[in-house]
Formats: structure tokens, sequence, C-alpha cells
């Protein structure tokens, strides 16, 4: 028997009933087996040798280019995400390696300057640019050079169906759901990561202190950020174990509270005016970087679309904030003069 078929055995022989199998795995592009890993590890380790995958370190997650080092990136969140995901599919025997999978990749479509860089994405192409719509495209088509990495079936859809913006954390409508519990998980776990970790940045930014948190939020949910993250997880595996797995789920007070949070957060830092004197200016660089490349989308050198929009759309997804910050300098603003050496380095 080989070690692959030993592991799916022992996923068969210990998960629950509720759990996705990886023996029941299935990819767009036909099966394939190897000898030792399960197609759920599989697709983990395409996804963490990804280029869009290391990316992430150079992405911002809620403040632009921060110079400490230890504020949140993209990467450093996608790794929170996992952690707390991973926890919660162990706690209700469910699947953790595919839960692992969906919440390493869940991001890699995202813009950079975080949200900042999906709003101007969406309205340059007026209202078409989802980052996770986006992350679905980097793994399906634009990663390996457009052969994409023929994830299963089941990453895929819970990469998809992974965020919620402002809407309910828990979704009502099966279209937006994720049809494995697994990727329900992810889709909980991405907000308790991001509300918690957020805080913390925000207090190292000196943007809130930790007594501006509402004392009915802190009383639920408690006063530090492992208090905080410990209710959340316990909360939803309690309530999912009480409605039978019906769902991936959270306490009703637990959630409400949740939503409190997160509401004071829009208010007290992603729409601050510190924070919104940056989105500007992060807009006005990937705003002008568009209308540039739509004039000049020969300059792009890998192109994985004949729709020009969409060409560009990629290409500006995949950069990193750096990337756009020098690209932008490179572009628009003067220079000492150096001679001719040198020009449009980064299309070379």
């Amino acid at each position: 028997m080989l070690i692959r078929e030993i592991l799916e055995k022992i996923e068969e022989n210990t998960l629950s009933g509720y759990a996705f199998l990886s023996k029941h795995s299935t990819r767009p592009k036909g099966p394939e087996k190897d000898d030792v890993r399960t197609d759920f590890m599989r697709d983990r380790d395409r996804i963490i040798h990804s280029k869009a995958f290391r990316r992430l370190k150079h992405k911002t997650q809620v403040f632009i280019s921060p110079g400490g080092d230890h504020y949140r990136t993209r990467i450093t969140h996608t790794l929170e995400v996992s952690q707390i995901a991973r926890t919660i599919a162990k706690a209700l025997l469910l699947n953790e390696t595919l839960t692992e999978a969906i919440a390493l990749g869940h991001d890699l479509g995202h813009t950079p300057f975080g949200h900042a860089g999906e709003s101007v994405l969406d309205k340059k192409t007026n209202g078409k640019f989802k980052h996770w719509t986006q992350s679905l495209r980097v793994v399906d088509v634009i990663e390996k050079d457009g052969q994409g990495l023929n994830l299963t079936n089941q990453v895929r859809d819970g990469i998809l169906k992974h965020s919620k913006g402002r809407g309910s954390i828990i979704p009502h409508t099966q279209a937006i759901s994720s049809n494995t519990l697994e990727g329900q998980i992810v889709r909980i776990a991405d907000i308790i990561a991001y509300v918690n970790h957020d805080i913390d940045d925000a207090i190292r930014a000196d943007i809130i202190q930790n007594s501006d948190i509402p004392k009915r939020i802190s009383n639920v949910l408690g006063s530090t950020h492992a208090q905080r993250i410990d209710t959340m997880v316990k909360s939803v595996v309690k309530e999912t174990q009480s409605i039978n797995y019906k769902m991936v789920s959270m306490e009703s007070e637990v959630l409400e509270t949740l939503n409190e949070l997160r509401d004071f957060l829009f208010e007290r830092v992603y729409l601050s005016k510190r924070a919104l004197k940056e989105v500007k200016k992060a807009e006005k660089i990937l705003g002008e970087l568009f209308d540039f490349f739509m004039e000049n989308t020969h300059l792009i050198k890998k192109q994985f679309s004949k729709d020009k929009e969409t060409v560009v759309t990629d290409y500006i997804s995949g950069m990193t904030d750096r990337f756009a910050l020098n690209l932008y300098s490179e572009l628009f603003l003067p220079k000492p003069w150096e001679g001719d050496s040198g020009s449009l380095g980064y299309f070379k």
C-alpha cells in the first residue's frame, strides 16, 4: 500500500463523518496522484512554492508600506488565518490539510496597498475586480507562466468563497458559502485573524488604545489579543457542534459582538483620517499606473489574456507595494540625468 493510501485510510478512520476526505477530491484537469502526499497536501505545497505566495510578504495588510518590522503584511495575515483555521478544523475533526491549503491560498490575488488597491481596480474595471476571484485566477491561469496550479476543486471553491467584506460573517445563501465545512472555517478564521491583528497594529501605530475598545465588547470577547481569539475559536467549535455540523457558525452573542468590533475598526481605524490620507496616495499611484499600461500594454512581458483590460489588471494586482512605488517613480517622477542607461528597467 502506498503512503498516500495509508494517509487516506487514517483520514477515513479518524476524521468526523462531516469532513471532506482527500480520496474524494477532484481536479479540473483530471486526477494527479502522488505516492506519498494526499491531494490536499499537494495543493498546499503548490501554493507555498508559488510566486504569488512569496510576493505576499511585500503586500499591505492594513498599513501601507509600514516602516516598523512588527506590522502585519499580507503573508503574516495569511499565516495567522491558517493557524486559526487549522485549530478549528482539528478541534472539529475536519480535514486540517484541506483547511490549511485554502487558508494559504485565499489572498493570492490581493492587490498592492491592500483594499485601497482593490478599490482602484474595481473602479477601473467597472466593478469587475474582486480579490477573491483574482485569487482563483492566479491559481487557475497565471501561476507557472500561464499553466496554473491545477488545484483541487475543493480548494478552489474555498478560495473563491472565503471573503465577506462588510457583509454577513456567516453566509445565509449557498451561492456564497463554501461547499465544504473546511472552506467555511477559513471564511470565519479570516475575520477572527484580521480584527485581532488589526487592533494590535492600530495600537502599535498609535491610532487607538486598547482602552478605546468599548467595554461591552471586552466583557464578551476579552480584553487582550489572546483572550479574544480564544473566545472566538471556542465559540465556533461549540456552536458548530451544537447544530450538528450543518454549517460552521458562532454563538449568537459572540457573533454579534464580533460585528460590533468590526464596525469599531471601520470607524476608528480603516476609515480614520490618517489611514485615508495614505489610501488616497495609494489610489493615485495605482490609478495612474493602470491608465499608463492601458495605453502601453505592449510593455507587459507576460500576458495571460487577449483582453487588454484583463492583462493590465493581472499585472497591477500582482505587484508588491515596493514594486508599484518604484515603478511609479521610474515612470512619472523626474530624476537626475544619467544618460540613457537603466530606463524602464522593470520591463527587461
